[in-house]
């Protein structure tokens, strides 16, 4: 089995990193002269995928090492422009692996799309009579997608839903229930419910307005955890017991208060985001769902959970909703979206489910780990000027040097990258 732990991947230049990840085994030749020259949406094929196309925006592609889920090693493709994600997700997985690794399990892959029914003449008999006629509202929407059927999904069953809009007006909500299997599968779902829009209005009564999925998806859960012996959180002047009550008490704080969760939620959704927009999927629909199931008990809370175990251990959890695709959409059109597929290597939509719960609470643990530490700035401003540096009009050759004046100097601001550059008077 290849190993995801490659000290000093980092040190390297980017196309010395792409030889060793050949080297060891997580990279074809393919793929390394893919990345070697950006592995970029070509702006050509972009023109076809969306409206009025201009050319192709580029995000740094990096993989976060050292993460094992399940007992199985995984580099991890992430895509964002924020500097630390990449390193702080590598780091926190780093501890993780030491204490043995995450463990991720999922609940399957019910989505659901909706049929809003108005004008309901009497709403428990339409209940009932949609009901009754479940299998073959089941069977109409199976009928449009048999290859899906046959891979073992499709429509698996419907709800009614009543609904009290907040003028008065009563509505019925008819969910379809549908295993997308490894697609996202929002075409498939929209298709289907408005396929069965007609048939549900004959029964109900009724009159289908809104036929559409919905991107809360309760019923494809992703759950990750991990439990850590203080030892392994010890840091500079603070032991690990410290760094493990610290961490517990940042995480009550952000299931308590607001400001707090806003902040520390993001920071979850730095790892997860970043993995979704490299494999190519609907990042603000997961998005969306994970904030909302964060508010599933009325008031919007953390997403982890922290707490310290009787022996002593530090044990975090994170459960989200995860409608991942590893098929569908622009998936299969995006160079570098196929290269982090490739890299990944999952097997199935589910397995990339807990994989990216896993990254989110790997990013979670970086971030409060050195909250409750040294700070979040040390980290951030070393990074940062870098970016500074390209800024001020530093050469690749350039950068390092400046950035590191920069951090002595205590003063990461473009005018003093400038005078840097342009050295003594």
């Amino acid at each position: 089995m290849v190993s995801s732990r490659i000290p000093g991947l980092h040190r390297l230049d980017r196309l010395e990193r792409l030889g060793r990840l050949h080297d060891v085994g997580w990279l074809s030749e393919a793929e390394v002269e893919s990345l070697a020259h950006g592995g970029a949406l070509d702006a050509a094929l972009a023109d076809k995928i969306i409206e009025n196309a201009l050319g192709v925006y580029g995000l740094p592609l990096g993989v976060a090492t050292n993460f094992r889920v399940n007992a199985r090693d995984y580099l991890i493709p992430m895509a964002i422009e924020e500097p630390s994600v990449v390193a702080s997700a590598s780091h926190a997985a780093r501890v993780v692996r030491l204490a043995g690794g995450f463990a991720a399990s999922s609940t399957g892959r019910l989505m659901v799309g909706q049929v809003q029914l108005l004008d309901v003449p009497d709403a428990e008999a339409a209940e009932h009579a949609l009901r009754q006629h479940a299998e073959e509202l089941i069977g109409l929407a199976n009928s449009l997608h048999p290859a899906m059927v046959r891979r073992g999904g499709g429509a698996r069953g419907i709800e009614v839903h009543h609904v009290l809009a907040d003028d008065g007006e009563a509505m019925l909500v008819l969910h379809l229930l549908v295993d997308t299997r490894d697609a996202m599968g929002a075409n498939t779902i929209n298709t289907m419910v408005e396929t069965i829009a007609p048939a549900a209005e004959n029964l109900s009564g009724g009159r289908a307005c809104l036929r559409i999925l919905s991107n809360y998806t309760d019923n494809c859960l992703a759950r990750a955890s991990c439990t850590i012996g203080p030892d392994l959180l010890a840091t500079g002047d603070y032991d690990g017991p410290e760094v493990r009550d610290g961490i517990v008490a940042a995480g009550r704080l952000a299931e308590a208060d607001l400001h707090r969760a806003v902040t520390h939620n993001k920071g979850v959704m730095n790892g997860i985001d970043a993995v979704l927009i490299a494999t190519g999927n609907d990042w603000r629909a997961i998005e969306a769902a994970a904030h909302a199931y964060a508010s599933r008990s009325g008031r919007y809370r953390s997403m982890t959970t922290w707490r310290k175990d009787k022996g002593g251990n530090l044990v975090g959890t994170l459960e989200l909703p995860m409608p991942v695709g590893l098929v569908g959409g622009s998936i299969g059109l995006n160079p570098g979206t196929r290269v982090a597929h490739a890299l990944l290597d999952v097997a199935s939509a589910e397995e990339l489910a807990q994989v990216v719960v896993a990254v989110g609470l790997a990013q979670n643990l970086a971030a409060l780990k050195a909250l409750v530490t040294h700070g979040i700035q040390r980290g951030h401003m070393a990074l940062q000027a870098r970016s500074v540096a390209l800024m001020a009009g530093a050469s690749p050759d350039e950068v390092d040097r400046v950035a590191e004046q920069l951090v002595k100097s205590g003063d990461i601001a473009l005018a003093r990258a400038r005078d840097l550059l342009a050295g003594p008077a």
